[in-house]
């Protein structure tokens, strides 16, 4: 009898076990329920070059208007986060990229794109923005720190002139935009659009048909000399808009166009019959 009994409470034991503790396929069942559930970005979510603070959308959409975003355009994004002015480009009928080194704001970006009806024109790719390629790009829209733009100058000056940058509140140090807006209204944090349009690149010495420039250039800004009839002459108010190229020197104004290693340039003065053309090439 002894025997039996304790035979008894120890089956009683198990089955209560048993019975009290979630089965193996309830505890998968929790844990996937976990995995499964959708990835939502934070703000001040911290990334590998910076933290992500998504731009606002009144913002995206000045950005867009300011560079012209047009559906022959090709729009690229470094540091995409959401992929929020990828979309809106792409929904401006441009081919648009964005470069995102978070794998989860990449796929979270594309299935945003896929619900909006965008995902034959947004592309995103996960990866370093330092590494990656957008020679072709028409536009650059961008929300990174004054530090990351730093590191990006370069790619940014060997784009094609007439390229359009446009940034969303931080400068790019020593370069001053063409032109800078403020967007009101519900904004009330980093809410400044400011567009460079990238200029031909035109530092250096370029001689033709007697006339002589040396030229140093700080992005659009252009200074130096312009030399006719072995006189050397200051510069003033030289600027580049794309492959345009405009200056005075000592009473004389010209005008050109950058073509590769030529500049073809008109002088003129007060008096019309002192019009001239000139045509300089670069010396190697």
């Amino acid at each position: 009898m002894f025997r039996r009994a304790r035979l008894i409470a120890g089956l009683g034991a198990a089955l209560a076990l048993t019975v009290g503790a979630p089965s193996l396929s309830a505890r998968q069942q929790t844990t996937t329920s976990t995995q499964q559930r959708p990835f939502e970005p934070t703000v001040g979510m911290p990334g590998k070059d910076a933290v992500w603070v998504p731009t606002d959308a009144a913002v995206v959409e000045k950005m867009l208007d300011v560079a012209k975003v047009t559906a022959q355009d090709f729009v690229v994004d470094l540091g995409s986060g959401d992929g929020r002015t990828v979309i809106a480009a792409a929904k401006r009928g441009a081919k648009a990229v964005g470069f995102e080194y978070n794998p989860d704001l990449v796929v979270l970006s594309r299935k945003l794109a896929q619900q909006t009806g965008v995902a034959d024109k947004a592309t995103f790719v996960q990866g370093d923005m330092y590494e990656a390629e957008f020679s072709d790009a028409t536009v650059l829209a961008l929300f990174l720190l004054p530090s990351n733009l730093e590191k990006l100058k370069d790619k940014i000056l060997a784009l094609k002139p007439g390229s359009r940058v446009v940034l969303n509140s931080f400068r790019i140090f020593g370069w001053e935009p063409d032109e800078q807006f403020h967007v009101g209204g519900t904004c009330t944090t980093w809410c400044d659009v400011l567009l460079h349009i990238v200029p031909a690149r035109v530092a250096g010495t370029w001689r033709g048909e007697g006339l002589q420039l040396d030229l140093s250039q700080s992005f659009q800004k252009v200074s130096g000399t312009v030399t006719t009839n072995g006189v050397a002459k200051v510069i003033e108010g030289g600027q580049l808009r794309a492959d345009q190229l405009t200056f005075a020197a000592a009473g004389t104004s010209y005008a050109g166009r950058v073509v590769g290693d030529r500049i073809s340039l008109t002088s003129t003065t007060s008096v019309p019959s002192d019009r001239r053309t000139w045509t300089v090439t670069r010396a190697r």
